[in-house]
């Protein structure tokens, strides 16, 4: 049986990827839904269940620090790098051309080994953001299907995906809630592992390590 309810969860990250449609709440007077017809399905703002919940707000923080780290580091760099420059430039009055062409040439590959490093960790933190959010829907599939049983839905369907509906079928606060009771910040789960997707010696390095809550 619980299985069969998690299947009918993943509906809610099947329609995710799809184009999403103009979402409306219903205007004027709201008759009072027959319970048989309107319990079945119900709505959840995918975007704010990852944002206002514990895990997720732990997970944003984790990756802002880390990429401020890495945009510091960056401009440390760069900082390092204007001033060799600036240095090289000084020195080219003094040195015999061949000598100052050698010193350009050396710089010159230093820039650029240094910024596909600076890439290669850019891309990795995107990667690990994706893994990161990747890991807190998986996490969450088995707490919302709980939470369907206990409201008697059959299916969930992302509110961005919904052209009309009624507040009253929205389950995001509850679902936040439930998230919140049953995972806290997910510092309890199993890390994203630490490899790479760039494959093994293609110079990329593994994904960073975010720092713990």
């Amino acid at each position: 049986m619980l299985g069969a309810v998690l299947r009918t969860a993943l509906v809610l990250f099947g329609l995710a990827a799809a184009a999403p449609l103009w979402a409306q709440e219903a205007t004027g007077p709201r008759p009072t839904p027959e319970l048989g017809l309107f319990s079945s399905v119900v709505t959840l703002d995918r975007v704010r269940l990852f944002e206002d919940s514990l895990m997720g707000e732990a997970i944003l923080a984790r990756i802002e620090a880390a990429s401020n780290d890495l945009v510091a580091e960056n401009r440390r760099l760069e900082a390092a790098l204007e001033a060799e420059e600036r240095d090289l430039t000084a020195r080219r009055a003094i040195l015999p051309n061949d000598a100052f062409r050698e010193l350009a040439r050396d710089f010159d590959t230093k820039v650029e080994e240094l910024r596909v490093a600076q890439e290669v960790k850019s891309r990795a933190l995107t990667r690990m953001r994706d893994s990161e959010q990747q890991r807190f829907y998986e996490a969450a599939v088995p707490v919302l299907a709980e939470l369907m049983q206990d409201l008697g839905a059959v299916a969930i369907i992302d509110r961005s995906a919904v052209i009309l509906s009624f507040d009253r079928i929205d389950i995001t606060a509850q679902a936040i809630a439930r998230l919140d009771s049953e995972l806290g910040d997910g510092s309890n789960l199993p890390p994203v592992p630490q490899d790479s997707e760039d494959g093994a010696g293609d110079g990329a390095e593994p994904l960073p390590a975010l720092p713990q809550p």
